[in-house]
């Protein structure tokens, strides 16, 4: 079965309208274009409003889908497969996406395939650096997930660690929203941060002690007891103006460092040669730079450029492009998940010892 050489793929799993096109050329596959809209209408709520995200990409999805086309010099007509994001995500931006998909496939008469929306994050560093080649160590870190992976090979995945509460980029947006920086907040943070002063401010750095142990917990992340104790810090500042720049550095070195600390036991433990950073969050300088610091000599860290760390229809082409290759279909039936498994996970593995 020959994999298609022109594919167009399209992302509308949250706020972000995108559509992007990709060739194959052997084993190769590289961006033709990529066209991101993001919705600002959500900056005023100070988070993402699911009915209006999906307003906002029907209204959208077919000119986004045009502007890509025409970005990459192709007609519809000379596109031979379709990949979107078939979850997770908010159901009704999803829909959108994937009956849009699904019709354009069934029109034209060509493949479909849905693709899970982090494995979209794990394969877009690929379309950066070709060389990037399995086995590696993955940290996704977005608005709605943290996951700590062992990629043994494309589409074969141990999960190590995840978090039992809030992921890392959704703390980053409740704490902009605790110091009054609005939506979204990593990247307010992250620049205010780097004005702070260092150490006026230690938070708790959550379930870091879990890495001297032996047991599930060792990968394991917390950070709703990190951002309580901002709030407090918050509440307790006589003077918030004068202390924000301190209290948005006191956060993320806390996370941060939690992050990489994890991370670098992992690809240590597991003879790793090779970190990828993925998601939103790793668009963060602070946590590229401490896990360059911290494996420095022992492992080489990739992270993709910051317009394909976050959500983008030209990741989801890259991961859709290898399932393509590899013979699978999606068919007429496509459907939406909000809370779709991650594919290709292998059984938990064994609680490896901290002391080996």
């Amino acid at each position: 079965m020959t994999p298609p050489s022109a594919l167009l793929a399209i992302e509308t799993s949250c706020d972000e309208t995108s559509a992007a096109v990709l060739r194959r050329d052997g084993s190769r596959t590289r961006l033709a274009s990529c066209v991101i809209l993001s919705q600002d209408i959500h900056r005023v709520f100070g988070g993402v409003v699911p009915e209006l995200a999906s307003r906002a990409h029907l209204t959208t999805i077919g000119p986004v889908v045009d502007q890509a086309l025409e970005e990459a010099g192709l007609t519809l007509d000379e596109v031979d497969g379709i990949a979107v994001t078939a979850g997770p995500g908010l159901v009704g931006a999803l829909l959108v996406g994937v009956m849009y998909g699904r019709t354009l496939a069934a029109r034209l008469g060509i493949p479909l395939i849905g693709v899970h929306h982090l494995e979209g994050h794990l394969f877009a560093p690929t379309l950066e650096t070709p060389d990037l080649d399995p086995p590696f160590v993955a940290l996704l870190v977005s608005g709605g997930h943290t996951l700590l992976l062992e990629v043994t090979a494309w589409g074969s995945y141990r999960l190590h660690g995840t978090t039992r509460d809030d992921a890392a980029g959704e703390a980053f947006d409740k704490v902009g929203t605790l110091l009054g920086l609005g939506y979204p907040g990593g990247p307010a943070i992250e620049r205010l941060a780097a004005t702070g002063r260092a150490g006026r401010y230690r938070f708790p750095r959550p379930m870091l002690d879990t890495l001297g142990q032996d047991g599930p917990d060792r990968f394991t992340f917390s950070f709703s007891g990190l951002k309580t104790a901002l709030l407090r810090a918050v509440q307790s500042s006589a003077d918030l103006e004068a202390d924000r720049a301190d209290l948005a550095r006191g956060f993320q070195d806390a996370l941060v460092e939690v992050l990489v600390a994890k991370s670098a036991a992992l690809v240590e433990q597991l003879g790793a040669t090779t970190l990828v950073l993925g998601g939103g969050v790793a668009c963060n300088r602070a946590l590229q730079e401490a896990a360059r610091r911290r494996l420095e000599g022992q492992a080489r860290v990739v992270v993709a450029s910051n317009r394909l760390n976050t959500d983008n229809a030209a990741m989801i082409g890259a991961a859709g492009s290898f399932r393509l290759a590899r013979g699978e279909r999606a068919g007429p039936t496509l459907e939406a998940r909000a809370d779709l498994p991650f594919p290709g996970l292998l059984p938990s593995p064994e609680p490896l010892s901290s002391h080996r």
